[in-house]
């Protein structure tokens, strides 16, 4: 009976030590919060010291540009998770920054049709937009629509009369 009763007090105590041990673990490596960004948003991160180099686990996620010294702008290109790696001249680690980029459901209305999906920007009025996951003809038809009003814009900038022949772009 005495044996039961001391192999249940050792099992819990067994039990509770790797986890013990792995809360430990990761409170001694101080980890920062996740720095969520929104998909075609940047958001800044200032670091404690001057940034020498950037290493970016997957720049298809994210990219990063040092401004000033110590200040990163972190833009997100696409959804998922990744991290950026921030080193000193000494190539020291200032941090180790886990990014988050999420989308921003705020004013964004999907149509789905069949299973696919059309994403409108409605704030207030509602206009075509792309977010990754959109049907593709859906996807490429906004994209040249973009890319036309841009390079129209673009040429009514540079005084050239507005790219004349572009009517109803």
């Amino acid at each position: 009976m005495q044996r039961k009763r001391l192999g249940r007090a050792v099992l819990p105590s067994l039990v509770t030590l790797p986890i013990l041990m792995i809360s430990g673990t990761t409170a001694s490596v101080g980890a920062a919060d996740d720095l969520v960004v929104r998909y075609d948003q940047s958001q800044l991160l200032r670091m404690p010291r001057a940034v020498s180099e950037i290493i970016i686990g997957n720049p298809s996620i994210a990219d990063v540009t040092v401004q000033s010294g110590n200040m990163l702008v972190i833009t997100g290109k696409t959804f998922g998770i990744t991290n950026i790696i921030a080193l000193d001249a000494d190539k020291n680690v200032i941090q180790d920054q886990r990014v988050v980029v999420e989308r921003d459901e705020r004013g964004i209305v999907n149509v789905s049709r069949a299973g696919q999906r059309q994403s409108f920007s409605c704030t207030p009025t509602c206009a075509p937009t792309i977010t990754i996951g959109d049907e593709s003809t859906y996807f490429n038809q906004v994209v040249q629509s973009s890319t036309t009003k841009t390079k129209f814009s673009e040429s009514g900038s540079d005084g050239s009369g507005g790219g004349g022949g572009q009517g109803g772009q």
